[in-house]
């Protein structure tokens, strides 16, 4: 399992989904509060140490329990402040997150596998270049996500059911780390 041709420098970006790579899913609901979220065995550090390979990384996560009502942007945000501050002690950096908090098939639906999130990343960060971008999630939403604009893809594996292959499938951040 090698990257190597992918010539991998201090220029490219790293986008991850949030739940499922970061931290553990609830696949029966949502992460709604910050007591609910607990990182994956090895994240946090996995994550420090890919800001030193990486010029960026940026988190992009659907949240359509906002949507639905059953949390606001503000706990959202409140996760998301949680995350990247335990990240930061850790010696990493979360350049950004981006979440959408539409339902799925809303009229501007910001929603993964659609490019949006990875646009407002563009125009934020105008030194990304898809072409030298990683996006690292577990559901065909993410590796879609990162084929439409152009991205390299990492599965992290997930007991989702997969139709969409990504370029390279690991167990999670760690194993990514060792290939990187």
């Amino acid at each position: 399992m090698s990257i190597d041709h992918w010539n991998i420098d201090g220029t490219w970006t790293l986008f991850l989904d949030r739940d499922g790579v970061i931290n553990e899913r609830n696949m029966n609901g949502y992460i709604t509060k910050v007591e609910d979220f607990v990182f994956l065995d090895h994240a946090v550090k996995s994550i420090a140490r890919l800001s030193r390979f990486f010029n960026r990384i940026i988190v992009v996560t659907n949240q359509q329990g906002v949507g639905k009502g059953l949390m606001s942007e503000r706990n959202v945000l409140e996760i998301h402040t949680y995350m990247c501050d335990e990240i930061h002690v850790a010696g990493g950096t979360i350049d950004k997150c981006y979440f959408a908090p539409n339902l799925k098939g809303a009229e501007d639906d910001m929603r993964k596998p659609n490019s949006a999130m990875a646009e407002l990343a563009k125009m934020q960060f105008p030194e990304i270049e898809f072409e030298k971008s990683i996006m690292v999630g577990d559901t065909d939403s993410d590796i879609l996500f990162g084929k439409n604009v152009g991205m390299k893809t990492v599965r992290i594996q997930t007991e989702e059911p997969i139709n969409i292959e990504a370029d390279l499938t690991v167990l999670n951040l760690n194993e990514f780390l060792k290939v990187v």
